[in-house]
């Protein structure tokens, strides 16, 4: 999302232009996404859990942003909601809100918040949002419909602090949605390439997940964080999908390094928010604090 949020790079031959913002504090508590952010994205990412460095918070940004942990969430998960341990780690965006009194925060989690059983968790989440003095905008977004090269379903909660212009939700723009071979055909004929990122996990098919197959004229499927034997099939080779395919089917652009091995690199790219929808999210949150109420 940081990516998103900053611009300034190029996928699948259209270029997604710098925004005005600039992250200036992040936190992660994996030490492998921490150097893959480094490398990429900074050096101010504070390594560690966010409950112990939550006094090291500048004292203001205009925004915050942050992606709360879906697995208690998620229809693939425990589906605990938040009392899960880790999808209650949202009360640290409240929190950090709380403090910096930001114009504007965004929220990321599954699509599967808006399910009927995860009423009561949304409901909490909405109260605690809404208690800050914010008016807070919720709905799904479909990654398909803004240039990204997969069925993606994202809810994201955008809170505007009070007199500041509404949140209007940015429009999906409005083109067929780019195919898994549009996105990686380029990649066929290339041999493993660890520099590239471009390496598979030779996982066997699975007998509960992990045996679907790209269909080379639709997006790609939901990439996941824990894949192994749960990552998708190439369309056409007998393997699975490489981490940099991953990557290209989340819209991270090819000058993005991942450092680490395979594992930790399957889960950099299934926990991340898509770049280029992360953009257009950016764009309109832009457009909030530089117009006028």
């Amino acid at each position: 999302m940081d990516l998103g949020f900053k611009g300034g790079f190029d996928f699948l031959g259209t270029h997604y232009g710098k925004t005005r913002f600039d992250i200036i504090w992040a936190n992660e508590i994996n030490p492998a996404a921490c150097e893959t952010y480094r490398a990429n994205i900074g050096a101010h990412v504070i390594e560690g859990d966010i409950r112990s460095v939550m006094d090291r918070l500048p004292a203001y940004a205009d925004v915050i942003i942050g992606g709360f942990p879906c697995q208690d969430i998620s229809i693939n998960g425990k589906m605990l909601g938040i009392r899960g341990s880790r999808s209650s780690l949202y009360v640290a965006i409240v929190e950090a809100v709380r403090r910096m009194q930001p114009k504007v925060f965004v929220a990321e989690n599954v699509g599967g918040l808006l399910l009927k059983h995860n009423e009561v968790s949304l409901k909490k989440i909405l109260e605690d949002f809404n208690g800050l003095g914010y008016n807070v905008h919720y709905q799904a977004y479909l990654a398909s419909d803004y240039g990204v090269p997969q069925t993606r379903e994202r809810v994201f909660f955008v809170g505007t602090r009070m007199g500041l212009p509404t949140f209007d939700p940015p429009a999906p723009i409005g083109m067929q949605p780019v195919t898994a071979k549009q996105a990686i055909g380029d990649l066929e004929s290339l041999g493993e390439d660890k520099a590239f990122s471009h390496i598979w996990s030779l996982a066997r098919v699975s007998g509960e997940q992990g045996n679907r197959r790209l269909i080379a004229d639709r997006p790609g499927y939901t990439i996941r964080a824990e894949c192994h034997g749960n990552i998708q099939f190439h369309y056409s080779l007998p393997r699975r999908i490489s981490m940099r395919e991953a990557a290209r089917i989340q819209s991270f652009p090819d000058s993005f390094r991942f450092p680490s091995k395979l594992r930790e690199t399957e889960r950099q790219i299934g926990n991340a928010v898509p770049p280029v929808l992360a953009w257009h999210m950016a764009k309109a949150v832009e457009s909030i604090i530089t117009r006028k109420a």
